[in-house]
């Protein structure tokens, strides 16, 4: 790739577009100082490290578009190197349309959100299937998780962004929910002994 990271996003097309909306020497002073990144850095590892979804964008030869949930435990997505990433990949409905676009396009891109703290990283890369490496499959597998990986998926990253958090709307999971009601039940009891203790029912 030539020129500046941020050029896999912003194709000739693109920057049209921020030409006549106005936007362009915003995105190029953006690429001539802070660009995308292309390498793995620890703060990305860490933030994928936490990340139990994914959404994962394949598109056919002829461009028809596709994107779809991936999932697992934390961490089920893993760093190999700083510019290598995978997952296994479990068995679902059976329709493969991710598995058919790599065959034939091996661009792709995902989203991985983190709706608690409203953040946003964007990768793209590119991507390819691996069926028949029982080690592979293994080694990125948490036996814990009930679940049969069935292959891997294996992603060379081009460039990776942060995302603005604009118009993200916070959402919580189960755990945190069971952690901050525990704590509340918790007040609520030591409120109710401390009524008891002054005689107030």
């Amino acid at each position: 790739m030539s020129g500046h990271a941020s050029d896999v996003a912003f194709t000739a097309a693109v920057k049209a577009v921020q030409q006549r909306l106005g936007s362009r020497a915003d995105m190029q002073a953006m690429a001539e100082g802070r660009d995308f990144q292309t390498t793995i850095s620890a703060d990305l590892a860490a933030y994928l490290a936490e990340r139990d979804s994914v959404y994962m964008a394949t598109a056919s030869a002829d461009g028809q578009p596709y994107i779809q949930h991936r999932g697992g435990p934390r961490g089920f997505l893993r760093v190999l190197d700083e510019h290598t990433l995978a997952f296994a990949d479990f068995g679902g409905n059976r329709q493969y349309v991710s598995l058919g676009n790599l065959s034939e396009n091996d661009r792709m891109a995902l989203f991985a959100m983190d709706y608690a703290t409203r953040r946003r990283v964007k990768i793209w890369g590119r991507g390819r299937v691996v069926e028949g490496d029982a080690g592979l499959t293994a080694s990125l597998h948490q036996p814990d998780y009930d679940a049969r990986p069935q292959r891997a998926i294996v992603i060379a990253v081009t460039a990776w962004d942060i995302n603005c958090n604009q118009h993200i709307v916070p959402r919580h999971d189960e755990a945190t929910i069971a952690r901050a009601l525990e704590k509340v039940m918790q007040e609520n009891a030591e409120l109710k002994a401390e009524i008891r203790r002054l005689g107030g029912g």
